[in-house]
């Protein structure tokens, strides 16, 4: 007999989890946006300026990209627990999550300090590298601002409450675009700073979302139970290395797919001004796109977690599915507003003709891999929420550096296609994800073990 109640708990499954996702993605867009100022801002500046950011912001989110994913570990345990009925726990989980954040902060900041000179044997055009080297300097001094505040908010996005990445993201755009602009262009007596000015802007606006998540967390009622400020405990090692097992996979798996991107960025940028200007707008629009599925899968990820901490197996699948539905949705109208749209969107961000036909050109190639990268990433996503992180970690780097990376630059520099070739490898790599991981993800589903009290510690299923 069908059981006539499945369509109806799948929809409330779609209602909550877009409830959920919303912020999330509202958030995601928020740092999204915050790429969107600095090319702005830059383009209006000059091409010069523009291809010197977009060379910095590479270097800079590339290795910003692992404690982003190693972090990630946290709103799955989170989750776990919370749906275990073990909210006692969260606390002092969180705050050892504190001690990891700045661990990986000051690791980050030093290698920001020297990973700006490798730019001249990286082959960038010369005309670019000061800027970049300028702007990489300036921006390093928000990293540990940024890896404590992904503490605060993985924190809130596990306990289902996604409001405050929302309003404190959209917050920090307030104050970046006007900082930013004044640097940029040296207004009320401040000399014009270029790609330096953007720098520090974004490294300013870290430290005052990282405090105002803080307090906000120190007032909020909906945390007080947790007492996450009850104490300040020594770092607890195990409490680290189980989180470390969990989210370093998880960092290198997004590095890996972050890493197709900019080290196409850094490829492009032997091309020349133009070229990197161009990619740089493009790349942007796509990003900014990708941050609603991202939400999305972040959402799934909280409500696989809590489906496997109470032992609902039925709602594990439900909600990856119900993350599907909402993800094809969205892909399906960002790849419309980028096949209909594209040289109104590349208006925005510059007047210069040469840079803005390649720029709606490759929105065009951008379209091509929507739905592709919008499936892997929510699949990503549902594997994370079930604890498996090590086998996708492997499956990725096939998909993005065994395909992505070699048809991207035998397309765009063996052959000579240019930015488009490398585009195409964007698509090929994506594309080999998202098969990959929706198929690891429905075969693990099935035979994951459900207990009534998953463990937060066991660390990682076996494959």
């Amino acid at each position: 007999m069908t059981d006539t109640t499945t369509p109806i708990r799948f929809r409330d499954e779609v209602r909550t989890s877009a409830r959920l996702a919303a912020p999330l993605a509202a958030g995601h867009l928020s740092h999204g946006l915050v790429g969107f100022v600095d090319t702005v801002l830059a383009g209006q500046h000059g091409t010069t300026t523009l291809a010197a950011v977009a060379v910095g912001t590479a270097l800079f989110w590339l290795p910003m990209m692992l404690p982003m994913g190693t972090l990630m570990a946290l709103p799955p345990s989170v989750s776990q627990l919370d749906g275990a009925q073990r909210r006692g726990e969260i606390g002092p989980l969180w705050r050892q999550s504190l001690w990891l954040g700045l661990g990986l902060g000051a690791l980050l900041f030093v290698l920001m300090t020297v990973l700006p000179w490798l730019l001249g044997p990286m082959g960038i055009s010369a005309a670019i590298i000061p800027g970049a080297i300028e702007f990489l300097h300036a921006i390093r001094w928000g990293i540990p601002a940024f890896t404590l505040y992904l503490c605060m908010r993985y924190l809130s996005d596990g306990l289902h409450w996604s409001l405050p990445t929302m309003l404190i993201g959209f917050g920090g755009l307030f104050f970046l675009a006007p900082v930013g602009y004044v640097l940029t262009n040296g207004l009320f007596g401040l000399p014009a700073m270029g790609a330096a000015g953007l720098g520090w802007a974004s490294a300013a606006m870290f430290w005052v979302q990282l405090l105002a998540f803080a307090l906000y967390l120190r007032l909020s009622p909906r945390f007080a139970d947790l007492r996450l400020y009850a104490r300040c405990e020594r770092p607890q090692w195990p409490v680290i290395r189980g989180l470390l097992g969990r989210g370093l996979p998880i960092g290198v798996t997004i590095t890996m797919e972050g890493g197709l991107f900019i080290v196409t960025t850094l490829l492009i940028g032997r091309l020349g001004e133009v070229p990197v200007a161009a990619h740089q707008i493009a790349i942007n629009v796509a990003t900014l796109c990708f941050m609603i599925p991202f939400g999305v899968a972040e959402a799934t990820t909280v409500r696989v977690g809590h489906a496997l901490g109470r032992g609902d197996r039925d709602g594990i699948r439900r909600a990856y599915f119900a993350g599907l539905a909402l993800v094809l949705g969205t892909q399906a109208v960002s790849a419309l507003i980028m096949l209909s749209g594209n040289h109104v969107i590349v208006g925005l961000y510059t007047s210069d003709a040469m840079v803005g036909a390649l720029a709606a050109s490759l929105l065009l190639y951008a379209a091509l891999f929507q739905f592709p990268d919008g499936v892997q990433v929510l699949s990503a996503g549902a594997l994370r929420g079930l604890n498996d992180t090590r086998v996708p970690m492997w499956l990725a780097a096939l998909a993005y550096w065994g395909i992505g990376m070699p048809v991207g630059a035998g397309l765009g520099l063996a052959l000579g296609w240019g930015p488009k070739g490398m585009w195409l490898g964007l698509t090929a790599g994506l594309s080999v994800a998202a098969f990959l991981l929706c198929r690891r993800f429905l075969r693990s589903s099935r035979r994951v073990p459900i207990v009534q009290e998953a463990s937060i510690e066991a660390g990682h299923r076996s494959p």
